[in-house]
Parts: C-alpha cells; structure tokens; sequence
C-alpha cells in the first residue's frame, strides 16, 4: 500500500512547530498541498511572530511541495475563516483538517485563573470549531472530507493541574463524535488522535503536580521499558496520516499514538445492574447493594449514539430477566 495524498489540499493548524510541523512536512512529501497556520506563540501560548509558519512553507517548496503560510489565530471566528480561505483562494478546495494547534497553562484545579481557562478552549476547543466549521462546509461541497481532532490522554485518562487542558481536549471527543455523524451523508470522516510526544510543550509542564500522592506514585511507577527512544514527534505520524488518508475507512474513532504502540481507544458502557421491572425507580440504597455489579468489567458495547445504548439497555434487562 503507498499512501498518497496527490491533488488533496490539507490545513493544518499549529503546525510551525512540534507535531504539526511534522504533519505538514509529510503530508507535503506524499502530494497534498498544505496551508502550514501557526500563530508564532510560545508553548505557554504568548507571543507572536510569522516566522514558525513561514519557515515550514520555505521547508516544504524548497522540497519541491506547495504551501501557504497562515499566520491567524484559531482563536477566533474571523482567524478560522482566513485559515480555510487560504486553502480555497489558492487551490479551490479542503480535503483534510488536522485541528493540532494548542499550548499549554498549567496550574492547581482550584487555582486556575479565567484567562488561563479561557485562553485554552479558546484554543484547543472553541478553535477546533472556529477552523472546523468553514473547512466541514468546503468538503461538504466537495463530497469528501477527513478531519483529525488532537485530543490528549491528558483529558481522557487524566493528568494532574491540566484540568482546563484536559477538559478542553476531552471536549474534542464528543465534538469529532458529532462531526462523524453528520458527516457521513457526505463523504466526511472524523477521528480523533492521542498523541504523545516529548515537545516543546514538554516546557511548560510544571512538576508541583507530584504534590498529588496518588498521581506522584504513578509517576514513580511508570514502566518506561518500551518507549526509550520513541516518545519523539516521528512516532506519532503515521497514524495520523493514515486517518486522514483515502485508504482509511475508520470514522467516529479515538485512537492512541504512544510509544510505537498504536491502539483504538473504547468509550464503553458494561452491562451492569438493571432496576426491576415497572415504572418505580429503584432507591439510592438500591444502587449501593449492587454497585459492584454496575462497575463490573463484562458484557460491555460500545454504543455509537446516544440511541444506540438504548438497544444495549434492553439487551441487558433481558439478560438478567427483567424484561422478556
């Protein structure tokens, strides 16, 4: 299988640094044509400059590919709109979205200001809608689509004074969840991608977290035999590329990128315990007597709408003789 990208446009956003700047470096060595958007701030998200981008777009033509810098901000509607402009006003069209930008402000739960809770979903979240929604109505248009949100494991597995971070990356499940749904009346695909890497957001990673016994113990613990070497940007391309690629046919996934190891990620409901038959809710006291069986790991589905865990529920409840 060679994996092409010829004659497809892609936008990435974040992409003058760190994984984006991969991204777009591959996604130009396989044929797309790519806007390289990054605003030219730091890993904390301050500053500004033309440069990030600009440098990757110089990287890519002296290749032999093409590109167009975008320097806007995700942050806003009027940025996302200009990033999807650059696509159609030079090649007419969006084939691939690669929502990546983002940065880091970490802090305590309870200390976490407004503009550090602010700054990050207007980023990671609000941008992945501000960009998303032009590039979804130009592949609407075009009958074909991939779009790839970034989340983290940060958000879907938790990570210590990254609750803006986490909530944020977290939201960009239910949101690719959604996107996959309505896209698929029109050629449109979603997925999203946890990747990790060791970048410059690495920086930003403020080690009072270990204040936390539980999590500093996990930290301790960790077994790092096979990621030596391989916790690096590259790692993580592959995967991404494919999910954006003609070849695949996934849509509404969540996927792992760690390591070398490359996994789909379930959001899954067990069978647990069914309340008695007729239209009396059970009591609180009735939930703690079976709560071991509501936790217990078997008979699990993974429902793909919020109808479809509706069958799973019946499912359950003749299981256990509730219902017939």
């Amino acid at each position: 299988m060679d994996i092409r990208f010829d004659d497809r446009v892609a936008i990435v956003t974040g992409a003058g640094n760190g994984l984006g700047r991969e991204y777009a470096l591959e996604l130009a060595r396989r044929g797309a044509r790519v806007v390289v958007n990054d605003l030219g701030g730091s890993g904390s998200g301050h500053g500004q400059s033309a440069t990030a981008a600009d440098r990757v777009v110089d990287e890519i033509r002296a290749a032999g590919g093409e590109a167009v810098a975008s320097h806007d901000s995700v942050a806003t509607r009027a940025g996302g709109a200009a990033i999807v402009a650059a696509a159609l006003d030079n090649w007419g069209r969006v084939d691939i979205c690669i929502n990546n930008a983002g940065f880091l402000r970490n802090n305590r739960f309870e200390d976490l200001t407004d503009k550090q809770i602010d700054a990050i979903l207007d980023v990671h979240l609000k941008g992945a809608f501000y960009v998303g929604q032009p590039a979804y109505r130009a592949m609407r248009r075009g009958g074909y689509g991939r779009m790839l949100f970034t989340a983290s494991a940060s958000g879907v597995f938790g990570h210590a004074w990254q609750a803006n971070y986490g909530a944020a990356k977290s939201g960009l499940v239910g949101l690719s969840n959604v996107v996959a749904l309505e896209g698929s009346a029109y050629g449109i695909q979603s997925n999203v991608l946890l990747p990790t890497a060791d970048s410059r957001l690495a920086a930003e990673m403020d080690p009072g977290f270990m204040e936390i016994p539980a999590f500093a113990d996990a930290v301790r613990n960790a077994d790092f035999a096979a990621s030596e070497g391989r916790v690096v940007l590259p790692f993580n391309v592959p995967l991404a590329l494919y999910l954006v690629s003609e070849a695949c046919s996934a849509t509404h996934g969540l996927y792992s990128s760690n390591s070398g190891r490359y996994a789909r990620v379930r959001i899954c409901a067990v069978e647990g315990w069914v309340a008695p038959a007729g239209t009396t809710p059970p009591t609180v006291e009735d939930i703690g007597a079976h709560f071991d069986q509501i936790e217990r790991m078997e008979n699990w589905s993974e429902p793909m709408t919020v109808y479809d865990e509706f069958g799973a529920v019946a499912r359950a409840a003749r299981a256990q003789g509730v219902y017939s």
